[in-house]
């Protein structure tokens, strides 16, 4: 099985306002199509790894892979392209733009890769939102709609690119518990029909639990 995301001896310092080794010597990879997870007590280093790799942080030693390719020391330019072609994000707030539509929020990122023509880019948008069942509100404004709803959104977005991964920080950390159940059967449902591959942060238990590996971390370290 390809593999998707590899680390090979990540370091992280903070420099300020003391040294501080925050990762230590981090070593993981996630295959094509697995659904796995992140867990580890508030300040063990998990959202800082995150953001190093969706490629957002570039201030580490050690090597990240994306698609086997090697995406260290890239200029800013291209690790931009790559973030917004292969990385797909849901965060645990769904920052959409409230004055937009729906249809019109998950649009955004493929209008910026401009790699297809609006009238594809719709209506892979509204493909994505019928997956998500939420096609009936493709034109309602963003600020309109429930939470779940927000986030089944914010999920269509991260999808529009058809992304070689979706990256999640605490997705489900806003929801309840009916919503949060059904964040998780859709990224379930993805990587089990799509062959889509997830790294998702979470503090849920109960969600880590049902993908197909738990990543532990403690103390900056990846738990054997």
């Amino acid at each position: 099985m390809r593999t998707v995301l590899e680390t090979k001896h990540i370091d992280k310092y903070f420099r300020k306002p003391v040294l501080f080794h925050v990762l230590k010597d981090i070593n993981f990879n996630v295959k094509k199509g697995e659904f796995a997870s992140i867990m580890g007590k508030s300040g063990c280093g998990k959202s800082t790894l995150l953001y190093i790799l969706s490629t957002m942080d570039t201030e580490y030693d050690g090597q990240l892979y994306l698609n086997e390719e090697l995406v260290t020391g890239q200029p800013d330019d291209k690790l931009s392209y790559l973030r917004n072609k292969y990385i797909g994000f849901v965060f645990q707030f769904h920052y959409l733009l409230s004055e937009f539509s729906v249809l019109e929020n998950v649009m955004l990122p493929a209008k910026k890769l401009g790699e297809r023509s609006f009238e594809e880019i719709e209506h892979d948008a509204m493909q994505k939102l019928k997956i998500l069942e939420i096609d009936k509100l493709a034109k309602k404004r963003a600020s309109r709609i429930s939470g779940g709803e927000k986030q089944r959104v914010a999920i269509a977005r991260a999808l529009i690119n058809n992304p070689a991964i979706i990256m999640g920080d605490e997705p489900t950390g806003n929801l309840d518990s009916y919503n949060a159940d059904n964040v998780f059967n859709i990224f379930k449902q993805l990587s089990d029909e799509v062959g889509l591959t997830l790294l998702i942060v979470t503090h849920d238990i109960d969600f880590a639990d049902r993908t197909d590996r738990i990543i532990n971390m403690f103390d900056g370290r990846i738990l054997p």
